[in-house]
């Protein structure tokens, strides 16, 4: 990002970044559970690990709304959003999921790259352009900023499982230090 870029492309940048780094941590965290872990409920009687990935992963419903084209894998629409976890629908395996998981990210993350701030702040296609005239914050760039919120949220749901221990770790410097450290 260079000091000359205009304040809307800072903004657009920082958006990006952010929805990345979520990105990242959610591929970071479920890449690394195990396929017992991942059925393993985020609180008893709630939502398995497995199905809130999913849920996150889901969200390949941006590409229509961003006009996008149709939807990578309109299948999750019925095992992660439509349908509560438990219900009787088979959903994707870990590695499934995680090729979906990963597709989806980087076309992504491709189409979002290329956009100029003009692109970012067009109407999203469940707005019609009648109600865009009144209402032009419903555009793409408010879409990118729910779609940070909504992958933040699920993500601190599943992270808070996560046990957590207390020990002494070192860096490399000699020196250790308590830490709250994943097991």
């Amino acid at each position: 990002m260079q000091a000359s870029e205009s304040l809307e492309t800072r903004m657009i940048d920082s958006a990006i970044r952010t929805w990345k780094s979520n990105a990242d941590r959610i591929d970071k965290f479920f890449g690394a559970l195990s396929p017992e872990q991942l059925e393993q409920e985020i609180a008893p009687g709630r939502t398995r690990h497995i199905y809130l990935w999913g849920h996150i992963a889901a969200l390949d419903g941006v590409f229509p709304l961003m006009g996008l084209g149709p939807r990578l894998y309109p299948e999750m629409e019925l095992m992660f959003i439509a349908n509560p976890d438990w219900a009787a629908i088979t959903v994707y395996s870990a590695g499934q999921l995680k090729q979906a998981w990963n597709q989806i990210n980087e076309r992504l993350l491709a189409e979002f790259s290329g956009w100029s701030p003009a692109e970012w702040l067009e109407r999203h296609t469940a707005v019609s352009a009648e109600d865009f005239l009144s209402e032009p914050h419903r555009n793409r760039y408010t879409v990118l900023l729910s779609l940070n919120t909504h992958m933040a949220f699920h993500f601190g749901q599943a992270i808070l499982t996560k046990p957590r221990d207390r020990r002494l770790q070192g860096n490399g410097d000699g020196k250790e230090r308590l830490s709250h450290a994943s097991k």
